[in-house]
């Protein structure tokens, strides 16, 4: 467990793929196995040590907003903080806009509050500190390679390239949604208004950030398919 450690939980996403659920819930306030997802990942964060969580704000920000307000009145850990986002600005644009939350860490985590996972953040993070690069990428396996962003590896977990969505997979190591990333990363963000990891970042990083696979159960609950698959599976 860290002494102490902060994250970004990215939670501002609309979920139209899970329509119409999300027509009036947010997706990270979803139940799964009788908590919504977003609990889940405060118990995460609790085992390993994670104090202070920004979530960002869009879809039903109301919702989030009375969670967050609800946690943090009960004494509630980690401490929940928000950020509210009138136009959406990508996964890297939340983290840039907000670069003072983690100022001074050494480093920190980026997670996507759509993934159902119990990932062991503490072997993540001492993987990370074991290599020099800038960002470590928790991966997983994916039977659609072709629909994610897949990596290639070489012998020492460095990424030698990063593909989304590829015609023809070299691989079927696919990004989980979980970073780890140290201050050097805000150099490799370009300045616009709207930045995303997959699209604007992670392909400039080859060769300078490190992948670790996710040994523990993961999934992405963004489709109404995975949704049921995670309620049947979780907490068995």
């Amino acid at each position: 467990m860290w002494r102490s450690m902060k994250a970004f939980l990215l939670a501002a996403g609309i979920g139209s793929r899970l329509r119409p659920l999300t027509d009036a819930t947010p997706k990270c306030l979803i139940p799964v196995a009788g908590k919504p997802l977003i609990e889940w990942w405060l118990e995460l964060f609790r085992l390993h040590g994670v104090t202070d969580v920004l979530i960002n704000t869009h879809h039903h920000r109301e919702q989030v907003r009375d969670f967050i307000d609800g946690h943090n009145a009960n004494r509630g850990q980690p401490k929940l903080y928000e950020t509210y986002e009138q136009r959406l600005m990508g996964s890297c644009g939340t983290v840039l806009t907000n670069r003072d939350f983690v100022a001074e860490e050494r480093e920190f985590l980026i997670c996507y509050a759509d993934n159902l996972t119990r990932i062991n953040l503490t072997a993540l993070r001492d993987f990370h500190r074991g290599h020099n690069g800038v960002l470590t990428m928790a991966l997983s396996p994916s039977n659609t390679p072709e629909q994610a962003g897949i990596v290639s590896l070489d012998e020492n977990g460095l990424i030698v390239e990063f593909v989304e969505k590829p015609v023809r997979p070299k691989s079927d190591l696919a990004n989980a949604g979980v970073y780890i990333a140290n201050q050097a990363v805000f150099s490799h963000f370009p300045r616009q208004e709207f930045i995303d990891f997959a699209a604007d970042v992670l392909q400039g990083l080859a060769g300078q950030m490190y992948g670790r696979i996710v040994e523990e159960y993961h999934l992405d609950i963004g489709t109404p398919e995975n949704l049921q698959k995670a309620r049947d599976e979780w907490l068995t």
